[in-house]
């Protein structure tokens, strides 16, 4: 599908979480600026539906909007009313996968072990989330090349702009960012420039992997 294609091509999805709505304005112009394409709500934000409304209207023809941490398909359904264009978890839900593809929109839905991984490729996903990144560590990622080399993994959690390349290095197709693209100072403040300046860097960084 065109956005997965993106986001192997860009190799980098936005993770937002927790924001107020003015917050949303400010990473939403941010992000944009610095050049991240692809961008996304999680549904446990509180506004979550409305800030993925804004976002498509602000930056439709700029940046693609989607939202996070979808459950279940009564919020995949609300997210798409909304304006959601592609749709990630955290869990590999085999209904929330038939739904977004029936209806041609991407979803990048979340695994762990490697029977997920290959339940949420085998069902349609093009690309899973391998979640939580954090946690599970580099050598993980690297270990599934061997069985799993054909899977596109969205390596979620713990990346920041001195480690990317030893998230490609071990295998990552792309990366999902939260904390370590939006700094905290430049929420408080709503500092546009910091949150472009920051994207920027790791877009600009992301062209050399």
């Amino acid at each position: 599908m065109q956005l997965t294609d993106i986001l192997k091509r860009d190799k980098l999805v936005a993770i937002v979480r927790g924001i107020t709505k003015e917050q949303a304005r400010t990473i939403g112009e941010g992000l944009t600026r610095g050049g991240v394409r692809l961008m996304e709500v999680t549904m446990n934000t509180e506004g979550a539906l409305d800030m993925i409304s804004d976002w498509r209207s602000r930056y439709d023809g700029t940046a693609y909007v989607g939202a996070g941490t979808v459950l279940d398909v009564d919020m995949a359904k609300e997210a798409v009313s909304a304006g959601a264009q592609f749709l990630i978890s955290p869990n590999t839900d085999l209904a929330v996968i038939e739904y977004a593809l029936e209806r041609g929109i991407d979803i990048w839905p979340g695994a762990m072990t490697p029977t997920e991984i290959v339940a949420a490729y085998s069902a349609g996903a093009e690309i899973i989330k391998l979640f939580p990144m954090a946690s599970l560590g580099l050598a993980y990622l690297k270990e599934l090349q061997g069985p799993l080399s054909h899977i596109p993994l969205l390596a979620t959690g713990g990346v920041t702009l001195d480690n990317l390349e030893d998230y490609f290095a071990a295998g990552a197709a792309a990366v999902g960012l939260g904390s370590a693209l939006i700094p905290k100072d430049a929420l408080l403040t709503q500092n546009v420039e910091t949150v472009a300046e920051r994207a920027q860097a790791f877009v600009d960084r992301l062209k050399q992997v």
